[in-house]
């Protein structure tokens, strides 16, 4: 394992940093919670622990780091040895993470020991996840994002905070060139990954060789790069802005109108259908593939089985106008749950039911004799009455009227008491047990696999 040099070398005041990170933590954590640092012992990683230790005791968390080996190289076990010797001295909670990196996804080494080193990291409870990314790892993106045709959310690289993810990212905006000053000036000890010189790698062909050839004749590059992807995020987000304001006349159900779509200029529709792929958490098709999807959708003729395959076993399809996704195979076996009085119960593969009770609307409780409701799929046959102005009628000229698809419809949880169907998610209640406006009732919803 090699270990870089220290030599002490004038630069950055690493009071700057200290006084960088304490400002981007006093604007994104709170006092009490529990920060997690993806400490990989290279020089980046290395930096922000070392701001995050001393950051503690004034802001109040709970400091935490993980090692996620991969065991891709024969020092890994060495470099593990050395982020907890680390964390001790520090008195830093450390935990190494073992994963198994698929060699054969098609992926490349690279975007598969990412993935897998991102679930290592989903996978701790802290409240934060903190990453050492900077302006020279920015501005890498970017050119490489660009090599590879990406829109403007691949453009937009990496941001500082990812709430949904619960990513920060607390050094993007500073130089790799600051961060090896402050580790110089501190005497600090890092990992120098042999990996990072291999440039059959893209990163570090783009590291290496393209970026310090444009530096020979500007300078700046990798800082305006890194500033051009801020405003190419913005650009993003104002492009989800105006898919969610096309969304209010499109979106019922999650499916899309395609009326509503054709309407929309040819990129408005572009951008649409790439939010709403994007909003159910399915992989984006390239510009080419998104324009296919959309042309099919808007020539296929009524009642024609178009179905485009999206990714994995996720399908585009069209029914009664409307564009739908369909996950196939996501229901498997058939369910006989119990539902006890919990607000959320879990469907195996489906999803799940949420419970609440709410005056005069829904399942009336107390009229049934006994309180245990059955989870079931369907059989076949169902016969159902939401209405009592209107005579019982087969679930599935129901479900017709509802525009619910017909793959998607053996998907669907029914509730019923003993044989009684009672609660049809999205359809209604029997009518004879409908809560009055004086009644208690108990709502139930659907939320189905993304």
């Amino acid at each position: 394992m090699a270990l870089a040099e220290t030599t002490p070398s004038a630069g950055i005041n690493p009071d700057v940093l200290r006084n960088h990170l304490s400002g981007f933590l006093s604007a994104h954590i709170q006092a009490g919670q529990t920060l997690l640092a993806a400490f990989s012992g290279g020089l980046d990683s290395r930096v922000l622990l070392e701001l995050l230790a001393e950051a503690r005791k004034k802001h109040n968390f709970i400091l935490q780091a993980m090692y996620v080996h991969h065991g891709l190289s024969y020092n890994a076990d060495a470099w593990a040895g050395f982020c907890q010797q680390v964390c001790e001295r520090l008195g830093v909670l450390f935990t190494c993470c073992r994963v198994d990196v698929d060699q054969d996804s098609g992926k490349g080494i690279e975007a598969a020991a990412r993935e897998a080193r991102y679930q290592a990291l989903f996978s701790s409870s802290a409240d934060h996840i903190m990453l050492a990314h900077h302006q020279d790892d920015q501005a890498e993106t970017l050119l490489l994002q660009l090599l590879r045709g990406a829109g403007s959310k691949g453009l937009a690289a990496m941001a500082m905070q990812d709430a949904e993810r619960r990513l920060l990212r607390p050094l993007l905006d500073v130089a790799r060139a600051d961060l090896l000053s402050f580790a110089r000036q501190l005497d600090l000890q890092w990992i120098e990954d042999e990996s990072n010189l291999d440039l059959s790698y893209d990163r570090n062909y783009c590291r290496h060789q393209l970026l310090p050839y444009m530096e020979q004749r500007f300078p700046a590059v990798k800082r305006t790069f890194a500033r051009s992807a801020v405003h190419l995020a913005e650009a993003a987000d104002l492009l989800d802005d105006l898919a969610q304001i096309d969304a209010k006349q499109a979106l019922v159900n999650n499916q899309l109108d395609i009326a509503v779509l054709a309407q929309l200029s040819s990129p408005r529709s572009r951008n649409l259908l790439r939010w709403w792929l994007s909003l159910n958490q399915l992989p984006l098709p390239s510009a080419t593939r998104i324009q296919e999807m959309l042309q099919q959708l808007l020539v296929a003729r009524p009642g024609s089985q178009l179905k485009v395959l999206v990714a994995g076993n996720a399908w585009l399809r069209r029914y009664q106008g409307w564009a739908c996704i369909e996950i196939a195979g996501q229901v498997n076996d058939a369910i006989a749950l119990q539902w006890q009085g919990e607000e959320e119960l879990v469907l195996p593969n489906n999803g799940r039911l949420l419970f609440s009770r709410q005056m005069g609307r829904g399942l009336a409780l107390e009229r049934l004799a006994t309180k245990t409701l059955t989870v079931r799929h369907r059989s076949g046959g169902e016969r159902f009455k939401p209405d009592a102005h209107r005579p019982t009628r087969t679930l599935r000229h129901l479900y017709q009227e509802s525009r619910v698809p017909p793959w998607q419809r053996e998907c669907l949880p029914l509730l019923y008491s003993g044989d009684q169907l009672l609660i049809v998610p999205g359809i209604g209640v029997a009518c004879e047990f409908q809560a009055m406006k004086n009644e208690m009732g108990l709502v139930v919803e659907w939320e189905p696999l993304a």
